[in-house]
């Protein structure tokens, strides 16, 4: 009777706990849909075609677009022909942000993208397959009676790909080609007021420097950064959830050396996967505020992967000690099969990080897709990528199906238990599935906040309410992965409770003291439990 007792608390516990999760999880997406505004902002920038006519022309000099400092502007290339200004004499100029702003450390990443407005001509066509080639400079400032100074210069070739939809004939000129966006610049900080970029394209006919490259009418530059508001709630939410993570995992981890054996592997992983999500939690992102921290995309790319690489391998590991049968799992060794390619996976995403953003350190306008051969390994890499999360994401609900399935298998044996027993190993098979059921949940929503998140771009809105979807799922995925986190230590934790000597020999059917665990592959200093001594015994039958 006692038994039971104790088994439909248990129970009730375990609904009471998904309800106030189900209720954080909601306030993480209203957090992002209500209170928070879009993740990003895209601002246009059209380029002002100045004239330098100076030898050494970007050594000494800034060209302004507008000001008291403006730079002599041409309206079109049409007036630089009859003033014989010739194309390495002109600079097109953008300042970042538009006249009257400022920009912020709150923005935390600016990134660009270029579109060329290139008008066909019969005799300057453009060629198949032409490249152009930019002489950039980037420059900041603080103070707008401040000078100029640099932060990087390259020189950088992109591939143009353009279509024409009219006839090429005398009819057709003046007709605008329709361009690809080319990927331009991205920078991990936004520390100063003012950015000034100076854009060149250098022509050298012996060396075929920006030949065949069409007549150019204008480069105008889209702006993308994150929007401060959305990075405000963003921190306010790791602020408040690192010492939640950090309190649960040292409780956790406290029970764990109050038990009298080893821990086991479940109990690792568990463990591993909060030191992962405490790692994504701390607002080291605050400090950005204050510092010109390039390095912060990249190192926000690493606590991600290191945090994915322990979710996919946890995933594998939880359904597999739970699988129920013979085979013998409490060794990471014996999933060496499943976890091997996750650890080569995230060490190749590393390394593709690291040749994409590492670079970007040093040469912000870098990108790996301005070659063919980095936009073909890019493209195949974001390929495979997806392949393999789909066939995760299949193989996962394959493991989850034989352990419903097993486990299904297993409670034949529940109705020749007394009472008591067959309540506490049905509390078990319960909370099995509903952590199963939790797991597969998070897996669904992960592979959603994927597609979402590159796909989409929207918000929806009722009367005079708006959500920001995006932002939303943001928050509320990021609010989902503490939560189970959280929910998994917390409901693993090892538990002290007994039944006491009086039922030692009882219905119950267990030993005095023995520790109640929600995993089938805990070991005691006496053996294996009994509920995976009940799934040996089944599966040897």
């Amino acid at each position: 009777m006692a038994g039971a007792i104790i088994e439909n608390m248990s129970t009730r516990k375990l609904c009471i706990v998904g309800g106030i999760l189900l209720v954080f999880q909601v306030i993480a997406f209203l957090v992002g849909g209500l209170i928070a505004p879009s993740p990003t902002t895209a601002v246009p920038y059209m380029s002002v075609k100045c004239i330098d006519v100076r030898k050494n022309h970007h050594k000494t000099k800034w060209l302004m677009p507008w000001g008291p400092n403006h730079c002599k502007k041409l309206k079109d290339f049409d007036e630089a022909v009859s003033r014989q200004i010739e194309a390495n004499d002109i600079v097109f100029a953008v300042h970042i942000p538009l006249p009257s702003k400022e920009m912020s450390p709150w923005f935390q990443f600016m990134l660009f993208i270029m579109q060329l407005d290139i008008a066909f001509k019969m005799d300057n066509d453009l060629k198949e397959n032409a490249e152009i080639t930019l002489d950039v400079s980037l420059a900041y400032r603080d103070n707008m009676f401040d000078d100029w100074e640099e932060i990087a210069h390259a020189i950088e070739i992109r591939k143009l790909k353009c279509t024409f939809g009219s006839p090429k004939t005398v009819e057709s000129e003046g007709r605008h080609y329709d361009c690809d966006f080319l990927p331009f610049m991205e920078i991990g900080s936004v520390a100063h007021k003012y950015y000034l970029i100076n854009i060149r394209l250098p022509v050298n006919d012996r060396k075929g420097i920006n030949v065949g490259i069409g007549e150019i009418k204008d480069i105008r530059l889209v702006g993308i950064h994150q929007n401060g508001g959305f990075t405000k709630v963003w921190f306010a939410m790791k602020t408040f959830l690192t010492p939640s993570i950090l309190i649960i995992m040292v409780w956790y981890w406290r029970r764990i050396t109050l038990m009298t054996r080893a821990p086991v592997l479940l109990e690792k992983v568990i463990f591993a996967l909060g030191i992962s999500m405490t790692f994504i939690n701390i607002p080291v992102e605050w400090f950005s505020i204050g510092f010109d921290w390039t390095w912060m995309l990249l190192f926000g790319d690493i606590r991600q992967g290191i945090f994915y690489a322990m979710l996919l391998s946890f995933w594998i590991i939880f359904c597999g000690e739970h699988m129920m049968d013979q085979n013998e799992r409490n060794r990471l060794s014996g999933y060496w099969k499943q976890v091997g390619p996750i650890a080569v996976g995230s060490f190749c995403l590393f390394i593709f990080d690291m040749c994409e953003r590492g670079v970007q350190l040093k040469n912000p306008f870098y990108s790996i897709w301005t070659t063919e051969v980095g936009t073909e390994l890019a493209m195949a890499f974001i390929i495979v990528a997806g392949i393999c999360l789909c066939l995760y994401f299949l193989f996962l609900c394959f493991m989850v199906f034989q352990v419903f399935r097993n486990i299904s298998g297993k409670q034949s044996s529940l109705p020749f238990f007394f009472k008591a027993r067959r309540l506490h190993y049905e509390g078990l098979i319960f909370r099995f599935k509903f952590l199963m059921l939790i797991t597969l949940a998070c897996a669904a929503m992960t592979v959603i906040f994927f597609i979402v998140s590159q796909v989409f771009f929207f918000y929806w809105k009722w009367g005079d309410i708006t959500i920001q979807v995006n932002s939303a799922f943001f928050t509320g995925i990021y609010g989902m992965w503490n939560l189970y986190v959280f929910a998994l230590m917390f409901l693993y934790a090892p538990s002290h409770k007994n039944y006491g000597d009086d039922q030692s020999n009882g219905d119950l059917g267990v030993n005095s003291g023995e520790e109640l665990q929600l995993t089938t592959t805990i070991t005691h200093v006496d053996g294996p439990t009994e509920v995976y001594k009940l799934a040996r015994k089944e599966a040897q039958e």
